[in-house]
């Protein structure tokens, strides 16, 4: 597992000793020792397990949304002809406390806002645009994570080094767990071409399953433990994590009192000698939500839209997604998402989706004779239930749409293709192109383009 999340400390001690007791022992642990002393010869200095790492990535962004059709907007409404940056810089450093463990700290300087300050699609066209938005640059601590790996056997594995990953190895068959503060994107609903704003795509909605309301602050990060499972093709994860302490807020619960519970099965497979994998995830939230019918009903006697933190409830929100990636050929690979999560209740954490469908691919520049560069080609169909429409229809506000009134709704399509090219190494500059119909639901409103570049350094 490499932590490669979008926008992205020790809150449970007893489970971190657990995990460090575990990790030097069992004869797992031993047969795989054997497997690594019968190797032929000792490992090239740049192959040697690492007991400290230090890396670190730089990334630019630039978007600008043309004009396009809005006759009225609201609160939470995207606004055509704007132009925004987002800058962030992170340190990855690591350490081995002890065998088979990791710890990594990743302090975080960002800067800059989203187009429409990260508001009025709900499936939002930037990944590195967090939902707090700052024209000063500000630092913060955004993961803090103890890995322990505990080796049960099978084929013994090279890990490379990576930003939050030791170089070493490992064995096929093993037990991971991760404690600390991280995004659970680090961990569940990963996909190989969809998944990190730095590198691949640019929007919310394909990076991610758009319908999967993970727990998380503003900026995506949550304390949770995390455990997986691998065994043969199969890998096997759970999860629990924070909440934040209200919806859609910079603030985290610390004590699992408004909690999250995921559950994912990943099998992988190769196809005519090529490497693929399928993933389904389950997740329930357990906090307290305001139901959008209530909502709307208090909005219709009333003819004023209610604070829903007075009608939140103790109530569970449930989601399920399937994420599958195939690679067709040494440099074609295909990937696809769909989620549909409980419509009844305000979306939590991520973004005001009740059902989504991503497809695209991923090419590599080889044809070319540019095979460091990636062209990547995407489409997504976001739905919201009919309880969140008539909610819209009736004034409300989600966690990034609402444009006041919604007449017309209609399912949110986006269209996005990106050229990366590398100009030399661990250099990267993309150009990204995104267009947006029905932004927030809203057939009266759009088709909005976004141009988007991207200058990434890591290394």
């Amino acid at each position: 597992m490499v932590c490669i999340s979008k926008r992205r400390g020790s809150a449970c001690l007893s489970l971190s000793v657990l995990a460090g007791l575990m990790g030097p022992c069992g004869a797992g642990s031993a047969q795989a020792q054997q497997v690594v002393d019968a190797a032929p010869a000792p490992a090239a200095a740049d192959s040697a397990p690492q007991d400290f790492a230090l890396h670190g990535q730089v990334t630019v962004t630039a978007q600008q949304a043309t004009g396009f059709a809005s006759p009225y907007t609201g609160t939470n409404s995207f606004l055509p002809n704007q132009l925004r940056e987002t800058v962030d810089a992170t340190l990855y450093f690591g350490v081995r406390p002890w065998q088979g463990a990791e710890l990594w700290l990743n302090p975080e300087v960002d800067q800059g806002f989203g187009v429409s300050n990260t508001l009025g699609v709900a499936g939002f066209v930037s990944g590195e645009a967090y939902k707090v938005g700052k024209a000063a640059p500000y630092v913060r601590l955004q993961r803090a994570f103890l890995r322990q790996t505990v080796q049960l056997g099978g084929a013994v594995q090279q890990v490379d080094a990576a930003a939050n990953q030791l170089r070493g190895s490992t064995t096929a068959n093993r037990l991971v767990f991760t404690i600390g503060k991280f995004s659970l994107g680090d961990v569940f609903d990963t996909n190989r071409y969809a998944h990190d704003p730095r590198a691949d795509f640019f929007n919310w909605s394909i990076i991610e399953t758009g319908s999967f309301d993970y727990a998380a602050d503003a900026w995506g990060y949550t304390y949770a433990a995390a455990g997986e499972w691998y065994q043969g093709a199969w890998t096997l994860r759970l999860g629990l994590a924070n909440l934040s302490t209200v919806p859609n807020t910079t603030e985290l619960e610390t004590n699992l009192s408004q909690f999250q519970l995921l559950g994912e099965v990943e099998h992988r497979h190769t196809i005519a000698g090529h490497p693929g994998a399928l993933r389904v995830t389950v997740f329930r939230n357990h906090g307290r939500f305001a139901s959008l019918a209530e909502a709307s009903a208090v909005a219709e006697s009333t003819g004023t839209m209610p604070d829903l933190a007075t009608l939140r409830r103790p109530a569970n929100r449930w989601g399920g997604m399937l994420n599958a990636e195939q690679e067709l050929t040494d440099t074609l690979g295909v990937f696809l998402r769909a989620g549909l999560t409980d419509g009844r209740y305000e979306a939590y954490d991520f973004t005001d989706i009740d059902r989504s469908l991503s497809f695209g691919l991923s090419l590599k520049g080889t044809h070319w004779g540019r095979a460091a560069d990636t062209v990547g080609l995407a489409g997504v169909v976001n739905g919201a239930s009919k309880a969140r429409q008539r909610f819209l229809a009736d004034g409300g506000l989600g966690i990034l749409v609402g444009d006041g009134a919604l007449a017309h709704p209609g399912n949110e399509w986006i269209g996005e293709a990106y050229y990366d090219w590398q100009p030399f190494s661990h250099f990267n500059l993309t150009a990204d192109y995104q267009l947006v119909v029905n932004p927030g639901y809203n057939r009266d409103r759009g088709p909005a383009s976004v141009l988007g570049l991207r200058a990434h350094l890591a290394y």
